[in-house]
């Protein structure tokens, strides 16, 4: 049997070849329809979702655990593990090949089991046990530095050692399509003597990737290289709203509190690890050589496209204001979950881990309006004489995210969140 992977595979689903669901991904997600059932788990193929619940049912699809399809996050089917994640994507793989008649010719149960897209509602893939943050591009590091510290003092001593991480608020992880509420907090610009409260003036995105962990770490046990790699289910687009102004007042000593606390989107499907193994890449030489614990034997970036447009709220149309690549980054998701369990901390099924901002070496590869505009100081021009420092109420934000095959492209589908005005 073919590789899930192969890049002649074909689906007997049609699927455009600029389709980010080509039956090479197979994305998984949590979706509902118009049929009424409450939600369960699916996976992405063209314009249509394919129902694992109605497979389960109907015994094409047997993972030993009946009903894990059936509710409403992925968490019970990545506790199953590593090896049964491969050998379930690889028998959908199979019911999906243009050439086996199984489900192709099999007309009650494509008409159940294959749910356009169009009549599809879907919903966070996941139960959030944890959010984590990191800092982990040496590119966004070195701006934000020389904005706030000049250049010859950008990074912080700690940051070639380590992966930088904060923990955030695993209560506030939405998906894609929820709008974000403008964020109230203490404000104190340099020219007041005392901080004020009220809506934040400064409202930021982040271009983020977000590594979905599948599998537990016991408590006081650090995680090999290998162990935190498999460990990884899969990988979701992320978006790190920030406020700038917020985060300036409150993050001496301790870091981001509330500047981070209200939102962070994610896009509904999860593209598996395993599906972009074609895409794997070395990131940059890392100089110093880290710490034994932390060194890689095997490339762990991938090579993933990425771009962001922005839709003020005067435009009918986004405009692009960002392309980057997530192989920029400097320490690797694999670094990130291997550091994070290294003083003992237990990691859970759910636990999300967000890159930290990605931005390449060029000036329109920054992954946020801080670095775009510098600072306020270099507004955006955008159609129809508008421009833009920062975000405004009603504007709107979406992230697509690619790697690209040959003849087909395993993508992310989007993340979108528009901006509501503060209460």
């Amino acid at each position: 049997m073919p590789h899930p992977n192969d890049p002649s595979l074909r689906s007997f689903v049609p699927v455009d070849p600029a389709s980010d669901f080509p039956i090479q991904n197979l994305p998984y997600g949590v979706f509902s329809a118009k049929d009424g059932l409450t939600p369960r788990v699916g996976v992405a193929i063209g314009d249509h979702v394919l129902d694992l619940w109605k497979l389960e049912q109907d015994g094409r699809l047997d993972v030993g655990d009946l009903g894990v399809f059936a509710g409403p996050t992925l968490n019970p089917f990545m506790a199953l593990g590593p090896k049964l994640w491969s050998r379930t994507r690889a028998r959908i793989s199979e019911l999906l090949r243009h050439d086996n008649p199984e489900l192709r010719d099999n007309a009650e149960l494509r008409r159940l089991a294959l749910v356009p897209m169009t009549q599809a509602k879907l919903h966070l893939p996941i139960a959030v046990a944890g959010y984590t943050d990191f800092y982990s591009s040496k590119e966004h590091a070195t701006n934000v530095g020389v904005m706030f510290r000049g250049k010859d003092n950008a990074l912080q001593p700690n940051w070639l050692h380590m992966p930088i991480g904060y923990n955030g608020r695993a209560s506030t992880v939405v998906v894609s399509g929820t709008k974000v509420r403008r964020p109230r907090g203490q404000l104190k610009p340099p020219s007041a003597e005392l901080p004020s409260f009220g809506p934040c003036k400064r409202l930021d995105f982040e271009l983020e990737m977000g590594a979905v962990v599948g599998q537990r770490s016991p408590m006081g046990e650090m995680l090999t290289e290998a162990q935190a790699e498999q460990m990884i289910f899969g990988f979701v687009l992320l978006n790190d709203w920030s406020a700038r102004d917020i985060q300036q007042w409150e993050y001496v000593p301790l870091g981001p509190f509330q500047a981070k606390a209200f939102a962070t989107s994610i896009s509904p499907w999860i593209v598996t690890r395993e599906a972009l193994e074609p895409f794997r890449v070395h990131g940059p030489e890392q100089d110093p050589v880290p710490l034994p614990y932390l060194r890689q034997m095997q490339p762990n970036n991938y090579d993933l496209q990425l771009d962001v447009g922005l839709r003020a709220a005067q435009m009918k149309q986004s405009t692009r204001i960002c392309r980057t690549n997530f192989k920029y980054m400097y320490w690797s998701s694999v670094q990130q979950l291997v550091h994070h369990a290294s003083s003992g901390c237990a990691m859970n099924i759910g636990d999300l881990l967000g890159s930290g901002t990605i931005s390449g070496p060029e000036k329109d590869q920054r992954g946020s309006l801080l670095e775009i505009s510098w600072n306020g100081t270099e507004p955006i021009e955008l159609p129809g004489d508008i421009k833009r420092t920062f975000l405004e109420d009603d504007d709107s934000l979406s992230f697509h995210g690619w790697c690209q095959g040959d003849g087909y492209r395993v993508g992310f589908g989007e993340v979108e969140g528009t901006i509501v005005p503060a209460e």
